[in-house]
C-alpha cells in the first residue's frame, strides 16, 4: 500500500528525505514517515511419512491447479504461528514439525510469501469451508498439479527447497 494521506490524522502527506530510503511520504502534523506497506502470507508444503503432499483445491483461486496450504499472517502473530494455524484451519490436521524454506515476493498481489515445509502424520482431512477438496499427492506426481513455475512462485520455490534438501 502506498500512502497519500496520513492513516492517523488524515492529512495529505508530503515527500520528505528519509536518509538512505530517499523521499518518503511524511505527515507534518504527526511528524511521522509512512513507508509503503504490504501483506505477508505463509505457504506450507505439508508432507507426510509416505512422502505425499497435501494439495488443496480452492475454486476461487483456480479450477485447474491445486495449492499448498496458505494464508495471511494476522496482526500479533508470527509467521510460524500462522503456518501451524493455517494447516489446522484448512486441513484439520496438526503439524508435527515445521521448517523454514524462504521468502518470495508475489508482485501480482503485493504479498511477501513466507515458505515452510511442514511434516504431518497421514490422516483424513477435516476441511474448512474455504477448501473445496484436498488430497495426499505422491511427491513424484506433485508438479503435475502445481501452478506453472514463474518468478515469485512460492509454491515452486518451496518445492525446490524441499527437493534440494532431500538430496
Amino acid at each position: 500500500m502506498r500512502y497519500n494521506y496520513c492513516p492517523k490524522c488524515g492529512n495529505k502527506l508530503t515527500l520528505k528525505p528519509a536518509g538512505d530510503d530517499g523521499l518518503v511520504p511524511y505527515c507534518e502534523k504527526c511528524s511521522k514517515f509512512w513507508f509503503d506497506s504490504f501483506g505477508s502470507c505463509v505457504i506450507i508444503m505439508v508432507i507426510n511419512e509416505l512422502e505425499e503432499v497435501a494439495m488443496l483445491r480452492q475454486q476461487y483461486m483456480s479450477s485447474e491447479y491445486k495449492n499448498f496450504v496458505s494464508g495471511y499472517i494476522t496482526v500479533g502473530e508470527t509467521a510460524e504461528q500462522a503456518a501451524f494455524r493455517e494447516v489446522q484451519e484448512e486441513l484439520g490436521i496438526a503439524l508435527d514439525d515445521l521448517e523454514y524454506s524462504g521468502t518470495w515476493w508475489f508482485a501480482e498481489e503485493e504479498l511477501l510469501m513466507h515458505g515452510y515445509i511442514g511434516r504431518a502424520t497421514k490422516k483424513d482431512f477435516n476441511l474448512s469451508k474455504e477448501v473445496d477438496s484436498a488430497d495426499w499427492i505422491p511427491l513424484a506426481e506433485l508438479t503435475e498439479h502445481m501452478y506453472p513455475d514463474s518468478p515469485g512462485n512460492a509454491q515452486y520455490g518451496t518445492y525446490r527447497v524441499y527437493m534440494e534438501r532431500k538430496l
